[in-house]
């Protein structure tokens, strides 16, 4: 079903860390499976009204005055920044905290890459739980170049999950089928997730976050950004608004 027409003419390249977000051209979709960008669908999933990327915790801070009402996700090194009343953990998502209110949300890697994307002519963030949701998007709007974004741990070293959710979306727009994704998704678990099952850690990086980051194509919407007078906001496209 992709092969002709349009598909083929796309050339779908993938890169790495912060360094690959200033790279990136045409449509980029900047990857943080664990777990920027899965909370951010979950946030959505959960009754958010919008969600803000931010890429300083300063400006992440500045947002109380102009909204006091909104709520401050801020994650550094795995951990909650004191002050925000979130990290980036999407098993704390309480329903009654988030419904109907803006997030600001301020992470060491994937929202450090959209803001690094300056040469991108459109950005999506990318998550296996709506992978499916995103090569549809790209699907319809058929750019010429997509750039998968693979943003590793804090931009700096690279991480399985996201090197494997770039191969698995690269296999989506292709046509590729990968009969294997479930069984790699599992092998997480004792490779880059491992430490989602460390008892030690369960404070920073509870066992149900690996769980909720890697539900293949649970949702059916794309998270594309776009700017306003207040700055990048995130939002969930579904297939019916491109």
């Amino acid at each position: 079903m992709f092969h002709g027409g349009v598909m083929e003419k796309m050339n779908v390249e993938i890169y790495h860390l912060i360094e690959g977000a200033r790279q990136a051209e045409g449509l980029a979709v900047i990857i943080d499976v664990f777990r920027a960008f899965s909370m951010e669908c979950w946030l959505y999933a959960l009754g958010a009204k919008e969600v803000r990327p931010v890429g300083s915790m300063e400006d992440t801070f500045a947002w109380r005055e102009k909204d006091p009402g909104c709520i401050l996700v801020g994650e550094r090194q795995g951990k909650k920044v004191d002050g925000c009343d979130l990290g980036n953990s999407p098993s704390s998502i309480r329903r009654e905290m988030i419904l109907g209110k803006r997030i600001i949300h301020s992470t060491s890697a994937g929202t450090q890459g959209i803001v690094n994307a300056t040469h991108a002519e459109e950005i999506l963030t990318g998550s296996f739980v709506n992978a499916r949701a995103i090569a549809e998007y790209i699907r319809a709007k058929a750019p010429g170049k997509v750039s998968l974004v693979c943003m590793g741990k804090a931009g700096l070293e690279p991480a399985e999950e996201d090197e494997l959710c770039a191969v698995y979306l690269r296999s989506l727009l292709t046509g590729q089928e990968m009969p294997d994704i479930d069984e790699k998704l599992k092998a997480l678990a004792q490779g880059g997730g491992r430490h989602f099952f460390d008892p030690a850690l369960q404070h920073i990086y509870p066992e149900a976050d690996f769980r909720m980051c890697i539900d293949r194509d649970r949702f059916d919407f794309a998270l594309r950004i776009e700017q306003d007078r207040d700055g990048l906001v995130s939002r969930a496209i579904g297939m019916r608004e491109i």
